[in-house]
């Protein structure tokens, strides 16, 4: 039995034991256990908070039976992919800002997920870079950042004449 199955068993138990039948399928992929419930207001909980604390619960008992097993992500109907899309395209927004105004863009603050997410997904951009503070917040800011400050500053300073 892989990891995968593992977390699936546990994802399954758990949640059958409170109450909540479920179907959890496996996309190997991208090592997401995808549940489709009839309560998925109540296990996502409020901005997912629920749905956070359960991937958090899957992935100590799977650790306690799999010690090197790597982490997986639990998503309820669709719900993290569908705020994944909109997180990025948030982003995609902000970059537009940054090359029309050659002036850095903070986004919202995220946790290690979501910034992997921004990360990943600008780090071949030509025009824009991103930049996140090394302090240990759980949840912080990126920063995109213009990749040639000085022609964008150009461009924005005649604009302004």
């Amino acid at each position: 039995m892989d990891h995968l199955e593992v977390a699936q068993e546990i994802l399954d138990s758990m949640l059958g034991y409170l109450g909540f039948p479920v179907q959890v399928e496996i996309d190997t992929n991208t090592s997401t256990l995808n549940v489709a419930s009839g309560n998925a207001k109540l296990l996502i909980g409020h901005h997912g908070d629920r749905l956070e604390e359960i991937q958090y619960l899957v992935n100590r008992l799977l650790q306690d039976r799999l010690p090197e097993a790597p982490k997986v992500r639990v998503d309820i109907d669709n719900y993290l992919a569908s705020r994944d899309y909109r997180m990025v395209e948030e982003a995609e927004a902000g970059a537009a800002r940054v090359i029309a105004t050659g002036q850095t863009v903070k986004l919202a603050p995220m946790n290690s997920y979501q910034r992997r997410l921004i990360h990943n997904h600008f780090k071949d951009h030509p025009e824009v870079k991103t930049w996140s503070p090394s302090d240990s917040a759980r949840l912080k800011r990126i920063s995109l950042i213009p990749k040639n400050p000085v022609k964008n500053a150009q461009n924005t300073e005649d604009i302004g004449d």
